[in-house]
């Protein structure tokens, strides 16, 4: 008797590179992202997550290898993958001069929202985020909390199969931080999404991620389930303890002048 077909995979990629003349950040990445998985995807500064992420969003070519996003060619049919995920960047994506309604209208135009169901959709997605009643206020006077619950509703608001998230919860504290993590749990059982996020902070890995796959060099060190990770280390392990073993046991002080500026700017903005 044959059972039912397995779902294919919301995200793969085979060998997939990157290089910058000699320098190779990404180096041969094979992923496989289940659908309706939250997916962490963590590494010390310069291991090659930034990188991995603009080209699974089609805003960076990869040298070599191949990515399928939502069944779709990252090379190939790059429209096809922009109109099935929503991505979130570490830096503020929100229009402060605008309010939470007229930046929610702007995504709803940019993703082809039919016209008809704008206002609904809308209507919806600041009451999923519990902004309802702000809506009509500009960005600039939210809290750093609901900054990013209004930067998810944008990204979700086309209705994504698949969602990035590059440091969600930077600067933010932790009820704020918290809420955020709420927020993307119901957006998985509500919507049936995946999720594949980005983050320094293991507490935020532990809590959200079903696999969770750590890089270094380029490549994908380990992978795992976090109780699988910690177990793989040894009795009493953390997850920290596994990410400070993957890095060598030592803090990765890599990043350009440039990255430090736009991550202290958007804790500092976002705080």
């Amino acid at each position: 008797m044959i059972g039912p077909a397995a779902e294919s995979p919301v995200l793969e990629t085979a060998a997939l590179t990157r290089r910058f003349g000699s320098i190779v950040p990404v180096h041969h990445l094979d992923l496989v992202v289940a659908q309706r998985a939250i997916f962490g995807l963590l590494g010390p500064n310069g291991a090659g997550k930034s990188t991995t992420i603009k080209m699974l969003t089609t805003l960076l070519p990869p040298s070599s290898g191949t990515a399928r996003v939502a069944g779709y060619d990252i090379v190939r049919e790059p429209w096809g993958v922009r109109r099935q995920i929503g991505y979130v960047p570490q830096l503020l994506s929100a229009d402060g001069a605008l309010t939470g309604y007229e930046n929610l209208l702007l995504s709803a135009r940019l993703y082809d929202v039919p016209r008809a169901d704008r206002r609904s959709r809308i209507d919806e997605a600041l009451a999923f985020m519990g902004l309802e009643d702000a809506g009509h206020r500009l960005a600039r006077t939210y809290s750093g909390g609901m900054v990013r619950r209004l930067e998810l509703a944008q990204a979700m608001l086309h209705r994504p199969v698949l969602l990035f998230l590059d440091e969600p919860t930077i600067g933010l504290d932790p009820i704020a931080r918290h809420a955020v993590w709420e927020r993307l749990r119901e957006s998985r059982r509500q919507f049936a999404m995946s999720v594949v996020i980005t983050t320094h902070d293991m507490e935020e890995a532990e809590a959200l991620c079903d696999t969770i796959a750590i890089m270094h060099g380029g490549r994908v060190a380990v992978q795992g389930t976090a109780a699988a990770l910690r177990n793989q280390l040894g009795p009493g392990a953390t997850l920290d303890d596994v990410f400070a073993d993957v890095a060598g046991g030592s803090i990765d002080e890599g990043g350009s002048y440039r990255d430090a500026r736009s991550t202290r700017r958007t804790a500092a903005r976002l705080g």
